[in-house]
């Protein structure tokens, strides 16, 4: 079944870069995962940091990552996911679809909140993404002179 407001796979490779550079940013693994609500009729992207066994019971938000037929984005920080198991993890916060008029995307923070609507998926995202255009070869200069 396909949904109507599902992840094209350029935004699903966007987002698989951002998880990836949060990793390194933080230095921690980060898991970011395509969810679908089939009920709904949407995706949502969720990211995450695992949990240990000797992280403590705080008020961090939870959320379960993976399991059978999950769809991780990126490199998952490093980590082995394929077992199908799923991970306690930490919740950062989500990317949903929408069909509002104007409004495909809406960030959701670690505490469940709508806290950001846009149609460009990069204005949500922590870390401009865009390749940059390469610098003029130098020898091409010296040879125009």
């Amino acid at each position: 079944m396909t949904l109507p407001l599902a992840f094209t796979p350029a935004e699903a490779d966007l987002l698989g870069r951002t998880a990836d550079a949060l990793c390194a940013y933080l230095g921690k693994p980060v898991i970011a995962e395509i969810v679908a609500e089939p009920d709904e009729g949407y995706e949502w992207a969720l990211f995450a940091l695992p949990l240990g066994p000797k992280d403590e019971e705080g008020d961090a938000p939870r959320v379960q990552a993976g399991g059978p037929g999950a769809r991780f984005l990126g490199n998952c920080g490093g980590l082995d996911l394929s077992d199908g198991q799923a991970v306690d993890c930490e919740f950062l916060w989500a990317v949903q679809l929408s069909d509002l008029e104007g409004v495909r995307y809406i960030k959701v923070d670690a505490h469940g909140e709508e806290v950001a609507w846009t149609d460009t998926l990069t204005d949500l995202l922590p870390f401009d993404l865009h390749e940059a255009e390469a610098p003029p070869d130098e020898d091409e200069d010296d040879e125009e002179e």
